[in-house]
């Protein structure tokens, strides 16, 4: 399975350094790292899709202000994920599944870019992402980038251990090259996405962490713009304190062959595509 790294949006908040580690300007750089899988029987698979060109043409209606403006959404149409798979040499309808780690509207955003394809997630999080109960769940939580798709497929937790985590399920059409690993907390239907590569795996961990040293070290580090984010956007405290635990503990294990990384850190994504 060939793998490619996409980056299909740029958030820019106000923090510099103090968000990404990194900027020197007084705008951080976040990504939304998504996967292009290129599968032998079943085409292309999308793992996350970030911001659509929908979301582009009709911001104010897709999207909300405060997401818009606390994140200081960054659009361009070359980050879509349509455009970055033309540019590949393929075509959208190409694109046959889409893996979701959650419905956050910068992981969702693209999937009104490909009616075709079927969408894949944990059935709490199809259950529970559309009731929209509190004012920031109305924020994330957008309808207007995905309630009009047709083909969904959820999946109860329940499975095959991996690595030590206790529900994995294998997705319909597949096998076992692609499977869901439940991580609630950050939404309370969340889950990781690890992929088969060679002898190994990769598994994108969503928004699980935010940030690239809360992984591979005994202790967690993260800067104070994405500690706050992360709390503010935490949905089962517990839950996610838990599953990042494990999850570092995981990065840390030399004999595992896991390679971990999360979706808006860009310095990560850069080392991972290349760049």
């Amino acid at each position: 399975m060939r793998v490619h790294h996409l980056n299909c949006g740029c958030m820019c908040p106000f923090g510099g350094a103090l968000y990404d580690g990194f900027s020197r300007s007084p705008m951080a750089h976040l990504s939304c790292h998504c996967l292009l899988l290129e599968t032998d029987a079943h085409g292309l698979v999308l793992v996350d899709t970030g911001f659509g060109l929908q979301d582009m043409a009709r911001p104010s209606h897709r999207l909300s202000g405060f997401f818009r403006l606390f994140n200081n959404i960054q659009f361009d149409r070359k980050l879509s994920a349509w455009q970055q798979v033309v540019d590949l040499g393929f075509k959208p309808e190409d694109v046959r599944h889409i893996i979701l780690t959650h419905l956050d509207f910068d992981h969702a955003g693209g999937i009104s870019d490909f009616p075709h394809a079927r969408v894949h997630l944990l059935q709490r999080e199809l259950d529970t992402a559309p009731v929209r109960q509190s004012w920031l769940q109305r924020q994330r939580f957008r309808p207007q980038q995905w309630g009009n798709h047709s083909g969904w497929r959820g999946y109860a937790t329940g499975g095959e251990r991996w690595f030590g985590f206790d529900a994995v399920r294998a997705l319909d059409d597949l096998n076992d090259e692609v499977l869901l690993v439940p991580l609630p907390g950050h939404t309370l239907g969340h889950a990781g996405v690890a992929v088969r590569q060679g002898d190994g795996w990769l598994l994108h961990g969503g928004d699980a962490w935010f940030y690239r040293e809360e992984m591979r070290q005994p202790e967690r580090h993260c800067t104070p713009g994405l500690r706050f984010y992360q709390w503010m956007m935490c949905s089962d405290r517990e839950a996610w304190r838990t599953n990042q635990q494990r999850l570092r503990a995981l990065s840390l294990q030399p004999d595992a062959k896991v390679t971990l990384f999360c979706s808006h850190d860009r310095r990560e994504l850069g080392l991972l595509d290349g760049r």
